[in-house]
């Protein structure tokens, strides 16, 4: 008997370890209850993390290396703005995790990652703090039939970095390569100074 309630309280322990795990993971990591795809989930979204806790450390120590970098450039954003790899290849981090299609298109104002994920868009934008540019973004999301779904802030510092999952809309015909540029744009100087 005491066998029996030994294990009834182990697995009651390990349904409650679940059901706080899926709270603390954003709902598209998990695409099923099941146990197995809720840690298959769980783990997603800590490699994430870990890929974007190591990209703030390396554009702090370029930061620190260089502190002038994104104020003394004034290069034309049409010759700047180039599509590179994920941010995971650009920092030579563990791509394993990064099995969907993405782009980048970075700039001395911020680095603009876009990738599916399942039948969403996953939108990082990591740039110095500017006034109203969260509201340049989100109009330009809405103008290109893109509807947020989540959206989160970070700061660290004067950097920002703004997380958002997007639902593509029907009338939607851009690639992600596109979708990075236009986000891009909101950060040309002329979009900054209006």
């Amino acid at each position: 008997m005491s066998h029996i309630a030994v294990e009834r309280n182990r697995r009651r322990q390990m349904n409650d370890h679940l059901k706080v795990l899926r709270s603390l993971t954003p709902c598209f990591y998990i695409k099923r209850g099941d146990q197995a795809s809720i840690i298959a989930g769980v783990i997603d979204f800590i490699q994430e993390l870990h890929q974007l806790v190591q990209v703030l450390e390396s554009k702090k120590r370029r930061k620190t290396l260089s502190p002038t970098f994104h104020h003394s450039h004034q290069i034309d954003q049409s010759t700047a703005m180039v599509v590179r790899p994920p941010f995971a290849q650009i920092e030579n981090i563990n791509t394993t995790s990064f099995k969907e299609l993405g782009a980048c298109c970075n700039s001395p104002h911020a680095d603009v990652e876009a990738k599916i994920s399942g039948s969403n868009v996953v939108l990082r934008v990591v740039s110095l703090r500017i006034p109203g540019q969260l509201v340049k973004i989100i109009a330009v999301l809405e103008k290109l039939s893109f509807q947020v779904l989540h959206l989160n802030i970070s700061s660290m510092e004067d950097t920002v970095l703004y997380f958002f999952i997007v639902k593509i809309g029907l009338e939607c015909r851009l690639s992600l390569e596109e979708l990075a540029l236009e986000v891009q744009k909101t950060f040309a100087p002329e979009a900054i100074s209006s």
